[in-house]
């Protein structure tokens, strides 16, 4: 069996994928600082498919115990997922964002080139294309103009990941998320970061269970169909599903070609935060709490994708519903 190393595996993303991986007969290897996680993730993996992946709490920053991971194993691609991800938080801490997101990254590519791991499925976000331009968004649209640090991190690394295909011969799938959301299905691994969510649906999630009173809604003056923000959200077994194309699409690539592929992985439709809050109000059988604040430093009024290019190259769609998404997500919490 392959092994994988998966950085930021015990996070939200990265376990769904770590699983995704075991249940494809890959091995995965996980490296994670639990800094938005707990080791109790593992014992949920374990229950799901009956193997307990080896597990590194490592920080990617720290360059010395990153390494003695790559002299212990002999990877055939990475999967990296370890990042610090909150739009609004990265505004009020841009300096932290640089540095995790960049720095830790520079290292894993260094022991990747160094230890002749060149393959790699970056997690990048719809946060890199020009907020000047209009949804939908495609592959071919300008990046850049970035509204805040976190996506001005993926906008930095995904150039570096392109002199690395032109340098170092990488060869690179990237993939730019819309909004992940929803659970596994045996509700074992979802959406629960520690403190307060900064993402829509787990703080919905802990309104509906009494750990928050209210939703924040940041204004509902946008020029969109109800005044709120919309976003593009996508079950995380869809995302993950994406993954797995992309692994297969690296894997059945000659080894002795380079490239740096671009793929969006969302529906191609959005959903209003005021749409989110209703249809779990349906779900939940009573009304969901919100209430109006003002508008968030770095957020659009409207990001969705247009997801041909991976329909068409990798054969991957979204398949599931996002009141599915939102009901394991409910169930997810209900079963904590």
């Amino acid at each position: 069996m392959k092994n994988i190393l998966v950085t930021g595996g015990t996070g939200y993303i990265g376990s769904h994928g770590v699983v995704a991986l075991i249940e494809s007969g890959y091995t995965p290897i996980i490296v994670d600082n639990l800094s938005n996680s707990s080791k109790e993730v593992l014992e949920n993996i374990q229950k799901i498919t009956g193997i307990k992946p080896d597990f590194y709490e490592i920080d990617l920053r720290d360059y010395e115990n990153l390494e003695s991971v790559f002299q212990k194993y002999d990877f055939e691609a990475v999967l990296h997922f370890a990042w610090a991800k909150a739009v609004g938080e990265s505004s009020e801490k841009p300096f932290y964002y640089y540095e995790n997101n960049i720095l830790g990254s520079l290292n894993l590519f260094e022991l990747m080139e160094q230890y002749d791991c060149k393959k790699i499925i970056f997690s990048s976000s719809a946060t890199v294309y020009d907020s000047i331009k209009s949804p939908p968004f495609v592959e071919t649209d300008m990046t850049g103009n970035t509204t805040n640090p976190y996506g001005t991190t993926k906008f930095l690394i995904e150039n570096i990941l392109k002199d690395l295909v032109n340098h170092k011969s990488f060869q690179v799938v990237n993939l730019r998320y819309f909004n992940p959301v929803g659970a596994h299905k045996s509700w074992l691994i979802g959406e629960n970061p520690n403190g307060i969510p900064n993402n829509l649906l787990p703080f919905i999630m802990k309104v509906v269970v009494g750990e928050l009173p209210a939703v924040q809604v940041f204004w509902d003056d946008y020029e969109t169909k109800d005044g709120t923000g919309e976003r593009d959200y996508i079950h995380v077994l869809d995302l993950i599903d994406g993954h797995l194309k992309a692994l297969n699409f690296i894997e059945k690539s000659q080894e002795n070609t380079w490239f740096f592929e671009v793929f969006n992985l969302g529906t191609g439709s959005a959903t209003s935060v005021k749409e989110m809050i209703q249809f779990t109000s349906e779900i939940i059988g009573r009304e969901v709490l919100y209430s109006i604040k003002p508008r968030r430093t770095g957020d659009l009024p409207s990001s969705f994708c247009d997801p041909l290019k991976a329909e068409k190259v990798l054969g991957w769609k979204a398949q599931i519903s996002i009141k599915e998404a939102i009901e394991d997500s409910y169930n997810f919490m209900k079963k904590r």
